[in-house]
């Protein structure tokens, strides 16, 4: 199996140019954060993603999780990889120093986070869902809650996780059953079943801390009358130590087309007396709390679309360098060359190298955005930033999964029929990255949310914002002497007209008839996603054609592959515009009976 190497340069590159770090470690806060500083982190974790995680991938997909009965048994080695995790110091990184964290830029977590997704999305669940749940601790608990649990789940000594979802619940969450009972003044007793619970249920730590959405008993209906629950595997004693089990079990865990070395659990909680869980905030403010780790979780699962890509990618790029096949047409040489001189394989590689480059500055941005929301000291200038990260998250979220889903389909067409085989590997990539389009919100509910809540609440203020930054950075560009940088400036500049043309629809559109932007939602989000990464990829060209300092064999390349996602990808966006504006009508308007 072909090892994993992080892709540092391009990395570094997006975090001191595109994100850029110097604008974010100038933030109290922020400050330790130097580039020196920052670049001994991505190195460790290169090396703990490429020479621990990594070689576990493999295994861990074989084997996978397995339910015993009294519990859940990862596989061979991960509980060994999790305690040097934790060792490490890798859980707390973005965490608060309060509570042992390191306090690192959420930019900084964000390349670290591609390494861990990238070596073993399997292992990088666990911690991603424990982030989360720290989170919503930290902003809505109590301090006695935050000083019982979050220096344990920091360290990594507990993990946590996010339980929402309901058999007869998806994504409408107005339609919980799980109910809380009052045991006390914050104490409850929660009734009810949970599914699709990321390790739920495992090996790796002494306690498990599930954030559990319920209704009081006697809460209004519908999503107003839900609270947010702390409910521990195990109840701490008066040490803060694990004691009691809580009435709570893992029945089961799914059987999945992939990750298959994270168990899914199936929860039950309250069979007996009820399981104890102490209120999280006010009452019926549960789905609000949520979303902190719901945004958190986005952020990252598109990450994951970025980081399947980028391992698809260097897989097939592999297999291409070595496999000799046939002479493609039009070649000269004397030796039969690999079938990374096939013009079409050729292409497909560039398609997956300009697309993952793309994803991750957009990434890699959306992070910083979160940083300086979070801490700028001017309120406008720190709500301009929160207002770009909310922007860009379902795009990131969305975007990147169904790119990244792609880009693990065409590493498999790389391989040919050996692409097919397990042996190979490169299945394990698409059947990984299947999940990501799905979970913590379909492409669908994102789509959703950047037309219903990112554009047509605020009048499309934020995107006409954005809109206006991609056109002033493109007029720079299109003033450079070298000819790929002007066509570069016009695919940008033709992309931006029709994703302002069709900003300007959904905004005509949607008090006409709101069903209408509904239809042409995914393709809207799909539309932003390749508009926004053809930018980032402009501006990196940009920087590489006028900063001399930047390396010269990575600014050719990075330049090349800048020119291939403009003439390549960029072109669709026209007919993306065409499919919302005048085909979105084809969709509400066919019979449903019909099909």
């Amino acid at each position: 199996m072909t090892d994993y190497v992080a892709p540092l340069k391009d990395m570094r590159f997006v975090i001191e140019r595109l994100a850029p770090l110097s604008a974010v470690n100038s933030l109290p806060g922020f400050n330790d954060a130097t580039l020196d500083l920052v670049d001994a982190v991505l190195e460790g974790a290169n090396t703990f993603a490429s020479e621990v995680l990594s070689p576990l991938n493999w295994t861990g997909d074989q084997v996978g999780a397995v339910h015993t009965g009294d519990g859940v048994k990862t596989a061979p080695g991960w509980q060994e990889a999790y305690q040097q995790f934790v060792e490490a110091g890798w859980n707390g990184l973005v965490c608060a120093p309060e509570f042992g964290g390191q306090g690192l830029p959420k930019v900084v977590a964000t390349a670290v986070s591609e390494m861990w997704n990238s070596a073993n999305l399997s292992f990088a669940l666990c911690p991603m869902l424990t982030q989360g749940a720290i989170e919503a601790i930290e902003v809505h608990g109590n301090d006695d809650q935050r000083a019982r649990y979050l220096p344990r789940m920091v360290s990594g000594e507990w993990t946590g996780t996010m339980n929402l979802t309901e058999p007869q619940a998806g994504s409408d969450l107005s339609a919980v059953r799980a109910r809380a009972e009052r045991d006390g003044a914050h104490q409850f007793r929660i009734f009810g079943q949970k599914i699709y619970i990321t390790y739920g249920e495992h090996d790796l730590t002494s306690n498990i801390v599930h954030l559990v959405l319920a209704r009081i008993t006697g809460a209004p209906a519908g999503v107003r009358g839900l609270s947010l629950f702390i409910v521990p595997k195990f109840l701490l004693d008066a040490e803060g130590n694990p004691g009691a089990r809580n009435d709570l079990r893992c029945a089961s865990i799914e059987h999945k087309l992939g990750i298959h070395a994270s168990p899914t659990a199936v929860m039950l909680y309250g069979e007996n007396e009820g399981a104890v869980g102490y209120l999280i905030g006010e009452e019926n403010r549960g789905l609000e709390y949520m979303f902190t780790m719901m945004n958190n979780a986005r952020h990252a699962v598109g990450l994951e679309g970025v980081a399947i890509a980028e391992r698809a990618y260097q897989k097939a790029l592999n297999f291409a360098r070595e496999r000799v096949q046939g002479k493609p047409t039009g070649f000269t040489g004397q030796s039969v060359p690999t079938i990374i001189e096939h013009p079409d394989v050729k292409r497909m590689l560039l398609t997956m190298k300009s697309s993952v480059e793309a994803m991750r500055a957009l990434a890699y941005v959306c992070g910083a955005a979160y940083d300086r929301g979070e801490l700028e000291a001017d309120a406008a200038t720190a709500a301009w930033f929160r207002r770009r990260g909310d922007l860009l998250t379902p795009i990131v979220k969305g975007w990147c999964t169904e790119t990244g889903l792609e880009l693990a389909s065409l590493g498999v067409q790389v391989h040919g029929g050996m692409g097919f085989i397990e042996e190979t590997g490169a299945a394990q990539y698409l059947r990984d990255a299947r999940i990501t389009t799905i979970y913590e919100g379909t492409t669908g509910v994102q789509a959703g949310d950047l037309v219903g809540r990112k554009t047509l609440r605020d009048g499309g203020q934020g995107a006409r914002e954005l809109l206006q930054e991609m056109s002033d950075d493109v007029k720079s560009l299109a003033h450079s002497a070298d000819a790929r940088a002007a066509d570069i400036a016009g695919a940008i500049t033709d992309a931006l007209d029709a994703l302002t043309r069709t900003l300007d629809w959904l905004l005509a559109n949607g008090g006409v008839d709101p069903r209408l932007p509904a239809a042409g939602s995914a393709h809207y989000l799909k539309l932003w996603g390749i508009v926004t990464g053809g930018w980032q990829l402009a501006r990196a060209a940009q920087i590489c054609l006028t900063d001399g300092s930047v390396d010269a064999a990575f600014a050719a390349t990075k330049i090349g592959t800048a020119h291939f996602f403009a003439m390549q990808i960029l072109p669709e966006a026209a007919a993306l515009e065409r499919k919302i504006t005048r085909g979105s009508a084809s969709v509400i308007e066919f019979d449903t009976l019909a099909l």
